[in-house]
């Protein structure tokens, strides 16, 4: 018969030794690095590669303009190649869409905080960043390579989306970013052109941990 002291240390050993959690595709449970707070191009990218969802707030036409924010998923590139444009699958049964048909002035707010990467912090703590991409939400042609490339995009991150009823008449749709608002430190926002968030690691090649 086994010690105590021998079967305690078995019982560690296979708490210890146990197989990998997989994580939800599009979800990682821990995200890759985040960037120093003094990048701030390269921390709005990350936000936006690593996030799946996030708060899209139209005009609404059913509020007589109020702001109306919902939560939407969202994907802007393949899991390791993020291109910063945020595409959706959305349909005219949802205010959302409805709204962007009308009024095309959207924005869309993400946070580290679902990510895993803040830690103890409240959300609203300034290091634990935030982002607002503005702009203008416009509908892709379905026909388009464009369209193509967004649902290779969309359907990596959020594979029940293919599943959808069709009669549901689902679009794509992009946010034409023309403001960014981003705030990862004590200090206030960053500032950031649309411009330098896109064109960011274009020179780098690829943007390896996104």
């Amino acid at each position: 018969m086994r010690s105590p002291a021998c079967l305690l240390a078995l019982v560690s050993a296979l708490l210890v030794i146990r197989l990998p959690v997989p994580a939800v595709a599009g979800r990682p449970l821990v995200a890759p690095r985040k960037p120093a707070p003094a990048e701030a191009a390269a921390t709005a990218r990350w936000l936006a590669a690593q996030n799946t969802w996030g708060v899209l707030s139209t005009i609404s036409s059913d509020l007589s303009g109020a702001p109306f924010g919902n939560v939407v998923s969202y994907s802007d590139g393949v899991p390791g190649e993020s291109h910063g444009i945020p595409y959706f699958y959305l349909t005219t049964l949802d205010p959302t869409a409805r709204d962007a048909l009308k009024d095309e002035r959207t924005s869309f707010t993400l946070s580290e905080f679902p990510l895993g990467t803040c830690g103890e912090k409240d959300p609203e703590n300034p290091s634990c960043a935030k982002l607002t991409l503005t702009g203008k939400l416009k509908v892709v042609d379905l026909q388009s390579p464009e369209a193509d490339s967004a649902k290779t995009a969309l359907f990596s991150k959020h594979p029940e989306m293919e599943g959808w009823p069709k009669n549901h008449n689902f679009g794509i749709y992009k946010l034409e970013i023309e403001n960014i608002f981003l705030i990862d430190w004590f200090g206030g926002p960053k500032p950031i052109s649309p411009s330098e968030y896109l064109e960011y690691g274009k020179d780098q090649g690829s943007l390896m941990f996104f």
